[in-house]
């Protein structure tokens, strides 16, 4: 069994920053691309930002230069920096991986962590 699990969401003014985390666990082998969405209230989940195994990242036209994602292979680990935030990006934020747990790759969620953003 493979679980992701996030953390840092939280309430901020805009302007401000958070940064999200979110660790895989169990039977893992090898972690292929990994990535974030959000869905806000009443909307669809939108990709926010990938990023592969090689460390090729993209991004969503709404957060560029404002978000970085990165990862940490060592801890099965992916982030999320958010700066300079703005109501828009109020929504519950998600991380996602592909994960090779010795059968074949597999598509793993996290249980989602909220992000509030003030104005």
């Amino acid at each position: 069994q493979v679980q992701l699990v996030e953390s840092g969401g939280g309430l901020v003014q805009a302007g401000g920053s958070l940064r999200l985390s979110c660790a895989a666990s169990g039977r893992i082998f090898k972690i292929n691309g990994m990535a974030w969405y959000r869905q806000a209230p009443g909307k669809q989940r939108e990709l926010v930002a990938t990023i592969s195994s090689g460390g090729i990242t993209n991004y969503a036209d709404s957060v560029k230069g404002r978000f970085t994602i990165s990862r940490d292979d060592a801890k099965n680990a992916v982030f999320l920096q958010l700066n300079s935030l703005k109501p828009e990006d109020t929504a519950v934020y998600y991380c996602n991986a592909e994960i090779y747990s010795g059968l074949e790759y597999s598509s793993y969620w996290g249980q989602g962590t909220q992000v509030t953003v003030s104005s």
